[in-house]
Order: structure tokens, then C-alpha cells, then sequence
């Protein structure tokens, strides 16, 4: 209870400093006069500035008390979404992508690049409580094949869960994968042949390219608007032009915009689909860890028609090394399966069982409100040090939940040269450029705050504007 008390006061602090009642510079009641006029203990009203403090919201002066330091509102502008390309691109997925992928994950440098969580925002005490419970419970120790949907109570605690983005799974519409890749790679090959045109969002995650390239296909890239994701309008007069046989999309804090698609166009959305009778993979592996108070809908809440191949996994969540996920895919479920035991016969045993009890003892929900309430902190803490660092042009995305933010500086800086310029200075970036088959946002980069904000983070941001102001 003092918890939540702290954050309803510390919410409503930070709306008043959003909505600029208390400005810049202003000087806040004292921790005395906070706990009188609230009615809340001293140490709830320290708790209050303290959570604002981490924010970076508000700042304390020895023997004068605390300041608002930073609104929202003085972040720059928001980067313009890209123009319609001409034509379908053949797919190739460039060295560039390969040569980011190799350095982005030494534990030598700075890496902005990684769109993961650390291991410190793990719950790595209470799955390891899980996977022993899952080798006792086990008849075999783990050791046996597990059955080809995939762990039965697992995907009855993924059914259980669905509730919260307004879904009506059942256990029976759930095929458990070895991680979101794998869901998306078993949905593209039960949706689409070799030479099929695809479209996906741009900027796009680079991985995704990589994907189509191995599965023959051919990929359409969809205007993104920063803020609302998808241009729909373009969508629907582009898939009869193109003939596209289906799209993927992340339509919650995706990959690397951080858009979130507002709810009648995820409705409009669904209708397009329906319409044209294609299949959608909806990738929404970002949709717990949303800043707000609700999670964001699902595209699959609102099909009627089986065509939104939902995937996810908890990778972003609880465990990346367990390579655990999972895809809901309509009415190509047994496609999917069919797929799955010609491409793997099951998914690993033991990694399944003990999410499924972490799930069923209700872990899960209490560490994504601590998770959550992290990723946001350290989102405002990265955007601010790169408003205080980078060149006053520079301009930055807004999102409200997930790993990253999009990042576009002055015209004359070549984000992939900034790249290996601060892979000397061992820190690593995401260039604009591997998140599109044009040549396009050369500009751009992409700037992961998964990493806890700390003095070495902030002496890294700070090098990386100094490089972008030398460029500039």
C-alpha cells in the first residue's frame, strides 16, 4: 500500500511538471510540507521526490530542498515519417547488418545497440525456484521430448494472461516456439511462398529483412509514422497494387520507432486485412512493458476472421537465454504445427516448465511493474542526456513502452561512420541504415535504454554527442 501511495503522489507531481503548472527552475514543497498537505508519512513523501529524482524529473540542492529539473515537453521535435517507395525489393541482407550484430553484444562496450534487458532486471532467484520445481514435478527430469503444441500448462498461463490485452485464447490456440524469431519464421512460411511480396513497417527491425531474405521473399516497406506506426491509408491501396500476400508489423513499441498504433487504427487495421483476406503476423514481443497505467490492445483481440498470426516470447521479459515463445495463428494453426515438427519435432523441455510455474505462482505480473517502472525511468534519464549532449537539431522519438527510441541528427552526419567511430571509443550504436533496403536514414540511428542509467552510461552519451557535434 505506501508503495502505490508514493507513486499516486509522485503521478501526480509529474502531471503538474507535464502540464508546466510547476516550471523548470520552480522549487517544490519541502518534504515536511508534502507529507502535511498529502497526509502521508515523511517517508512516503521522501519516496515520492526520490522516484521523481530518479526520473530525472526534479533535482535536490544541499540546504535548499528539491527543483524541478526537466519536462517533457523540452524534448526536440519528433523525426518525419519516410516517403512511399516505388517498387517491392528483393532482398539482401547487407554486411553492414552482420558487421552491428557482431560487436553489439561484447560486454567491453556501451551497447546502445541491444534492444534486450540486462541480467540485473532479471528474476534470476525465482526462475531458478521454477526450473527446480519444473525438473521435481517432471516425471522424466526434463529429460523427454515435450509434446508438439508445446508445454500444456505453459500455454494455459499464456491463455490466463490474454485477458489483459483484451484476448480469448485457449490453451489449444497456443504453439509454444523456440523464441519470437522462430514464431515469426513458422507463421511467414505457413503464410506466403518464395517470390510472394511481404510488407513491413519502415524503419524496420533488421532482423526481419534477414527473414525474408531466407525465406525467398520479396518486401514492401510501409510508411511509419513515429507517434501511430503504420500509414493504414497507403496499406489498403498498396496491397491490390502489390499484391501482397502478407505483412508484419509491430504494432506495440516497435522496433525501432517505439510507435504505438492508437486503438481505432488497430481496428481499421484489422478490417484492411479481413478485407483483402491476407494474413497478418502481428510480432508483440514489446506489448508488456508499456509506461503507461493499461497495456496496449493486440491486433488479435479484434480478428473475427483467423488471419492475425499473433507471436511473442519472453525473452524481453524474463529470460532471453531460455528461447522461450510462442504464436497464436488463427486459422493457420495447423499449418504452423506442421512446420513446427518438420523444422524442430518440440521445443526444449525444461525452459518451458519452469516459465509455466513462474506464470502460475503469479510472478510474472509483479516483476513487470518493477520492469516497467525501470525501462521508463531509464527512457527519461537516455533522452535527457542526449538533449544535453547532442547538437540542438538533433531530433528524438516519444515512445511509451519497450527498449528503444529513434534518433535523427544533422544531414551531414553518416550514422554508420558515427558507428565505427564510437566502436573505437567502445561504444556501440544501431545505424539507421540496416533498418532499411533504400538508402535511407543515413541520418538516423537507434539508441537502445536497456542498460541501467549509470555515471559510465552518461560519460558514454556524452561522448557519442561530442562525435555527432564533430561530424555536424
Amino acid at each position: 500500500m505506501a508503495e502505490h501511495l508514493y507513486l499516486q503522489v509522485a503521478e501526480r507531481i509529474e502531471q503538474l511538471i507535464e502540464k508546466e503548472v510547476i516550471k523548470i527552475g520552480s522549487k517544490l514543497p519541502s518534504v515536511r510540507t508534502l507529507s502535511k498537505e498529502n497526509g502521508i508519512s515523511i517517508s512516503t513523501a521522501f519516496q515520492a521526490y526520490y522516484h521523481l529524482e530518479n526520473k530525472g524529473l526534479i533535482e535536490p540542492r544541499p540546504k535548499s530542498g528539491y527543483y524541478v529539473k526537466f519536462s517533457s515537453k523540452h524534448l526536440p521535435a519528433i523525426p518525419k515519417t519516410c516517403q512511399p517507395v516505388k517498387k517491392a525489393t528483393e532482398v539482401s541482407a547487407s554486411e553492414m547488418i552482420i558487421e552491428v550484430f557482431h560487436n553489439m553484444t561484447s560486454p567491453m562496450i556501451a551497447r546502445f545497440s541491444v534492444a534486450a534487458p540486462p541480467v540485473s532486471l532479471l528474476p534470476a532467484a525465482k526462475l531458478n525456484k521454477s526450473m527446480i520445481q519444473a525438473i521435481r514435478q517432471s516425471a522424466n527430469s526434463g529429460l523427454d521430448y515435450e509434446q508438439l503444441p508445446g508445454n500444456e500448462n505453459l500455454r494455459k498461463q499464456i491463455a490466463r494472461q490474454s485477458i489483459n490485452w483484451g484476448g480469448v485464447l485457449s490453451e489449444d490456440d497456443i504453439i509454444i516456439t523456440s523464441g519470437c524469431m522462430d514464431a515469426l519464421t513458422l507463421c511467414l512460411s505457413a503464410t506466403t511462398q518464395p517470390g510472394d511480396v511481404i510488407a513491413l513497417e519502415s524503419p524496420a527491425y533488421c532482423g526481419a529483412f534477414q527473414l525474408a531474405e531466407s525465406l525467398g521473399l520479396k518486401v514492401l516497406e510501409i510508411p511509419t509514422d513515429p507517434e501511430s506506426g503504420v500509414d493504414i491509408a497507403y496499406l489498403d491501396k498498396a496491397i491490390p497494387k502489390f499484391k501482397i500476400k502478407a505483412c508484419l508489423f509491430v504494432p506495440n513499441f516497435n522496433n525501432p520507432l517505439g510507435a504505438l498504433m492508437p486503438e481505432q487504427n488497430k481496428k481499421a487495421l484489422v478490417e484492411i486485412i479481413n478485407k483483402y483476406n491476407i494474413a497478418l503476423i502481428e510480432d508483440d514481443i514489446y506489448g508488456d512493458l508499456y509506461f503507461g497505467k493499461q497495456r496496449p490492445s493486440n491486433l488479435k483481440c479484434y480478428d473475427t476472421e483467423g488471419n492475425i498470426l499473433l507471436c511473442n516470447s519472453f525473452s524481453k521479459s524474463i529470460a532471453p537465454g531460455y528461447r522461450v515463445g510462442w504464436t497464436a495463428p488463427g486459422k493457420y494453426h495447423e499449418k504452423v504445427l506442421r512446420l513446427k515438427l518438420n523444422h524442430s519435432i518440440a521445443t526444449a523441455t525444461l525452459p518451458q516448465a519452469a516459465i509455466g510455474h513462474f506464470l502460475e505462482k503469479g510472478r510474472y505480473e509483479h516483476h513487470l511493474r518493477n520492469m516497467r517502472k525501470a525501462l521508463h525511468t531509464q527512457c527519461l534519464r537516455y533522452q535527457q542526456a542526449v538533449l544535453e549532449y547532442f547538437p540542438a537539431d538533433t531530433k528524438m522519438s516519444r515512445p511509451q513502452g519497450g527498449y528503444v527510441f529513434w534518433t535523427e541528427v544533422n544531414p551531414k552526419v553518416n550514422t554508420f561512420e558515427l558507428y565505427e567511430k564510437a566502436l573505437k571509443k567502445k561504444i556501440s550504436i544501431a545505424p539507421g541504415r540496416i533498418f532499411s533496403l533504400q538508402d535511407r536514414y543515413l541520418n538516423c540511428l537507434r539508441l537502445s535504454h536497456g542498460q541501467p542509467f549509470t555515471k559510465e552510461i552518461d560519460d558514454s552519451l556524452r561522448i557519442l554527442g561530442k562525435l555527432v557535434h564533430q561530424m555536424s
